[in-house]
């Protein structure tokens, strides 16, 4: 049975905005589990706390969640900050807790591989698409002007740049066009907000053309009243964002972990605009208030580029294209266009 489900949130100057600290649920410490995500996690997670709550699993457990950009996060649960349970835009900022010890190296030994959520990159426009942007090539011409976020802290920015540079090579450009296509992009990015909810707001509070973002977060702000609209483009890149526990997890973080991925958490997800994860099934789509077509809301994409398929998995992308040049090593391809475009990358 479809349901419609809206995102009970009030805005995005308010509810989207950044939170360090919430709580839900049970206030004793012991029972209350710190859930250290990315930031456009935010809404949709109330309703899976609370769904998780009334479960058998979850109950007497509690929720203090904290959300920012995910490497910022990840970098932060290394330097000390609680967590029981991480959830992140990228699968290199869980191996970097791999690295420390935090997190159990056979974390992706489940059903959905450590995929909790999932979604692609789109094109956020303003209502009725004034300037007709409807492919990657209408992003590099002279008189666009894009947002997106700073893939020196943000996960989304990652997924975005990836997704640019899959669309020349997988269409049979050579790497040296994709460089060139990508400078062009960021020449038309005057900032980069520090993370995808950031840029989010930006945009919706600015005059630019275009926002690169997780269609997710354009289906929130659909959800919220903005005046804004969405593209999916004819190939695009799947963005997957890993969960796992910390290896000195609290009572109740494995389970939470296994809801997440469980048909109810993903049918709730869905109705927030994020696609149900492969390796999940009985998951019933609702109709999805925002969506382009609320009872269709996830079309296939002509093409859908993906990160172990195109591009080697996690581990060699982010060498080639993100390495920050710490130690004396190169800097990856896109830091080096950034210096180059003069692109604001704001921290």
């Amino acid at each position: 049975m479809n349901r419609t489900f809206k995102a009970t949130v009030a805005g995005l100057t308010g509810v989207l905005a950044l939170t360090a600290c919430t709580s839900t649920g049970a206030a004793d410490s012991e029972s209350t589990l710190s859930v250290v995500a990315f930031s456009v996690m935010e809404s949709a997670n109330e309703p899976v706390f609370e769904a998780f709550e009334e479960s058998d699993a979850g109950d007497g457990i509690g929720f203090a969640p904290s959300y920012g950009a995910s490497g910022d996060q990840s970098r932060a649960v290394v330097d000390g900050k609680e967590a029981d349970v991480v959830h992140f835009s990228l699968e290199t900022d869980v191996t970097r807790l791999v690295d420390e010890g935090l997190v159990a190296e056979d974390w992706k030994d489940n059903p959905t591989n450590g995929i909790a959520t999932s979604s692609v990159v789109v094109f956020v426009v303003r209502e009725g698409n004034p300037l007709g942007i409807d492919s990657w090539d209408d992003l590099v011409q002279e008189d666009v002007e894009i947002v997106t976020p700073n893939p020196g802290s943000s996960g989304a920015a990652r997924w975005n740049i990836l997704a640019a540079w899959a669309h020349v090579i997988g269409n049979g450009g050579t790497e040296k066009e994709a460089q060139q296509f990508v400078a062009d992009l960021l020449a038309n990015t005057p900032a980069l907000p520090p993370s995808g909810r950031e840029a989010t707001s930006a945009f919706v509070e600015g005059d630019q053309d275009v926002l690169l973002s997780y269609e997710n977060e354009a289906i929130l702000a659909k959800q919220n009243g903005e005046a804004i609209d969405y593209i999916v483009p004819e190939d695009t890149l799947l963005i997957e964002n890993p969960a796992a526990v910390t290896t000195d997890a609290k009572d109740g973080a494995q389970d939470f972990l296994e809801f997440q991925t469980s048909p109810e958490a993903q049918e709730i997800y869905a109705g927030f605009g994020f696609r149900p994860v492969a390796g999940v099934d009985g998951v019933e789509i609702p109709e999805v208030e925002g969506a382009n077509d609320p009872a269709a809301p996830f079309p296939a994409p002509g093409q859908l580029w993906t990160i172990d398929g195109d591009f080697g998995g996690w581990g060699e992308a982010a060498e080639k294209f993100f390495a920050d040049g710490e130690d004396g090593e190169p800097l990856g391809i896109i830091p080096t266009l950034i210096e180059e475009s003069g692109a604001d990358a704001q921290e």
